[in-house]
């Protein structure tokens, strides 16, 4: 079994006195793309910038690639490690926006291709196929000569997406697009109120889940949808 990349134990942040997440705890495995799902002010914008140290935890434990960012001290209250094991940390870390960042004069395809091509030093053959086979994951096929000018917010949003998954990375996905978590995820974790409702596959969140909060915020999302 591949090892744990991300592991988040029990923590909590608040702002003016507000819970805002409540005892958060998962864990991604390398390799894994988790997708987090849930109604707004749930929390889950919050647990990224926690993660990517743009806030801090008042408590609880963050480890990533096996170095612990943050943990609890003898008190119960977050103590950081020091300042070099947090930039090493943040080197493994990296945040897509919701502006997306694509380069505007590349096509789709070469958006997604450029990265492993000149990072991973993978051929440009090899680097396209493999783009090509995200975007047909994420029914983008079409797309792959287009330019982010041509493309609407949401395949912007999944194009940003499948150009960070061509570097083959661990990923944290906080998205509303329904179709785009199910597909793409190896599993999906439902928020709500600052808590981890439930964690299960795609399968079991979408077609087979047993927490009513889950299957309220479902009903209500495809209605709207």
């Amino acid at each position: 079994m591949s090892s744990e990349i991300l592991k988040v134990e029990g923590i909590r942040k608040s702002f003016d006195g507000e819970e805002i997440l409540r005892g958060i705890s998962l864990s991604v495995r390398e390799g894994e793309v988790l997708a987090v799902i849930g109604p707004s002010g749930s929390g889950k914008s919050t647990l990224l910038r926690c993660i990517s140290q743009l806030e801090t935890v008042d408590s609880g434990m963050i480890s990533i690639c096996g170095k612990v960012l943050v943990k609890n001290g003898p008190e119960g209250k977050a103590v950081y490690a020091d300042r070099n094991t947090r930039r090493e940390i943040g080197r493994h870390v990296g945040l897509v926006f919701q502006n997306f960042n694509l380069f505007p004069h590349h096509t789709v395809l070469r958006n997604i291709a450029d990265a492993p091509v000149h990072v991973l030093r993978k051929s440009r053959r090899e680097a396209e196929e493999a783009a090509r086979a995200l975007l047909e994951k994420m029914d983008l096929s079409e797309k792959a000569d287009a330019y982010p000018c041509q493309l609407s917010g949401g395949q912007q949003q999944r194009v940003s997406i499948a150009r960070a998954l061509a570097m083959n990375p661990t990923m944290v996905v906080v998205t509303h697009e329904m179709k785009f978590a199910h597909d793409v995820a190896d599993h999906v974790v439902f928020m709500d109120g600052g808590s981890v409702l439930e964690d299960g596959t795609p399968d079991e969140l979408f077609s087979h889940t047993k927490n009513e909060r889950t299957r309220a915020f479902l009903t209500r999302f495809n209605e709207n949808s």
